[in-house]
């Protein structure tokens, strides 16, 4: 860990002492989580405090914790000696325990050039939402908009929160990790109706497996 870091991070615990923790990273970076009810108040200092100025939302994104420590690989026609084998099923469903969903910030100071993310737990299972961060940085509205759309995370005080990436009509939430790969509808042109319209997906399921290719097995 870097001086640089280190130094950030101290600024860092002495500005959001008691609101924010911090969390597992790499060496060259920095991550804390907050609880939902800090999340505004946590940003807000994390913009303001000279010596830190976050001035600049560079990412919002969404996670689905489902089956996280539990499985590797979700499978139902393959072994799973092979995909689960380093997963550690005696361990509390982390899912259960914090909140299956999740929204991580990626922020920068452009003025001190330095780096931090910050995550959130959703309370809800149900209906995941926590407060919007478009009054800190207004680069926030797509980017919530995004994980909505795709994740189903609400956002308390968002201006205009809607579908951005799918159709107004789609069903469901593609990013979830129980959302079926095929989707839940197909849609094709009818030219005798001349519009689009939707069907019931006509695709198959089927398992796929990756083929591993041992260097032990091969001749020569």
């Amino acid at each position: 860990m870097s001086e640089r870091i280190e130094t950030l991070a101290r600024n860092v615990d002495a500005q959001l002492a008691g609101r924010a923790i911090r969390a597992p990273s790499l060496a060259d970076e920095l991550a804390y989580d907050v609880a939902p009810a800090d999340l505004l108040a946590a940003c807000t200092a994390l913009r303001d405090t000279p010596g830190l100025e976050f001035d600049t939302l560079i990412d919002v994104c969404g996670v689905d914790y489902l089956d996280y420590g539990r499985d590797e690989w979700r499978t139902w026609g393959a072994t799973r000696s092979g995909f689960s084998r380093g997963v550690d099923r005696s361990a509390p469903h982390a899912a259960a325990a914090a909140g299956r969903y999740a929204v991580v910030y990626q922020l920068l100071s452009v003025a001190l050039n330095h780096r931090l993310r910050l995550k959130v737990r959703c309370e809800s299972l149900d209906d995941p939402i926590v407060d919007s961060v478009v009054g800190v940085w207004a680069a926030a509205n797509w980017f919530e908009r995004e994980a909505f759309d795709l994740f189903g995370i609400l956002f308390n005080g968002h201006p205009d929160l809607r579908r951005i990436l799918t159709d107004y009509g789609f069903i469901g939430h593609p990013f979830r990790k129980d959302f079926p790969l095929t989707g839940n509808v197909e849609v094709r042109y009818d030219a005798q109706k001349q519009r689009v319209v939707y069907e019931p997906v006509s695709i198959e399921p089927r398992t796929l497996v990756p083929r591993v290719i041992r260097g032990d097995r091969l001749d020569g």
